[in-house]
């Protein structure tokens, strides 16, 4: 008899539909999303929010991800949508136009407008965003942004960290890279514990000396995934 077909098996073929954008599908490949979605344990059923969606492919590999019983808020502050004269938020928009995607609604929020409400998430993901905030906004404003986003989740939720990595003793901020441990720093700070970290997403051939943008690494770079979980109770 033929071996059932593993939730992750499963995922990928429903990704490699051709409803998906194929600039999405070519992605795929160095993104490895069904795996990422398998090892953040994000099921059918499940209400998820995407942070920091920018043009939404998470938020539609999330959609699938939780099937028509679940959801997904794909959240971005407005200064987000008006990079690049809007590309993000005309991006989001087509993403979504005609109803495509039923079970997503938009955030067009500020962090600041996200706190203070109730627990009503299953898992939330972020992907290739927290250099961003760590080295623009700083440590302190970081770890506000993962408190946020700790009292959004239910207890025992998981959130997801997919960024850059960077040296320790890199110039992360000219190179739009992070050092992992100081993620894992701010995380636990705002009151999460690193269940997990995955190299699956992992390239040895990334020095980390080199900026994201650069020709040579660009899609390419060496980056860490975290699994971190919020304490029931």
């Amino acid at each position: 008899p033929r071996a059932a077909e593993s939730p992750a098996d499963a995922l990928s073929a429903a990704l490699a539909s051709p409803s998906r954008p194929a600039a999405d599908r070519e992605r795929d490949a160095d993104r490895r999303p069904a795996d990422v979605i398998g090892f953040l344990g994000i099921e059918p059923g499940m209400a998820v929010i995407d942070v920091i969606a920018a043009g939404g492919y998470y938020t539609e590999i999330l959609a699938i991800a939780v099937g028509p019983d679940g959801r997904v808020d794909a959240q971005n502050p407005p200064a987000v949508l008006r990079m690049r004269d809007g590309a993000n938020d005309r991006a989001l928009a087509e993403r979504l136009g005609g109803d495509r995607l039923p079970n997503v609604s938009r955030l067009d929020l500020d962090f600041g407008e996200l706190a203070g409400g109730a627990p009503r998430y299953d898992a939330a993901i972020t992907a290739l965003n927290f250099h961003d905030i760590y080295n623009g906004a700083g440590p302190d404003a970081a770890v506000a942004v993962l408190r946020t986003l700790h009292g959004l989740l239910k207890d025992g939720g998981v959130l997801g960290i997919i960024d850059h990595a960077g040296n320790p003793d890199g110039d992360n901020r000219a190179l739009h890279r992070v050092d992992p441990e100081r993620v894992i720093e701010s995380a636990e700070a705002a009151g999460f514990v690193v269940e997990a970290q995955s190299d699956l997403l992992a390239n040895p051939d990334d020095d980390r000396t080199q900026s994201v943008f650069d020709d040579s690494i660009r899609g390419r770079t060496d980056r860490f995934l975290l699994k971190l979980r919020k304490p029931a109770g």
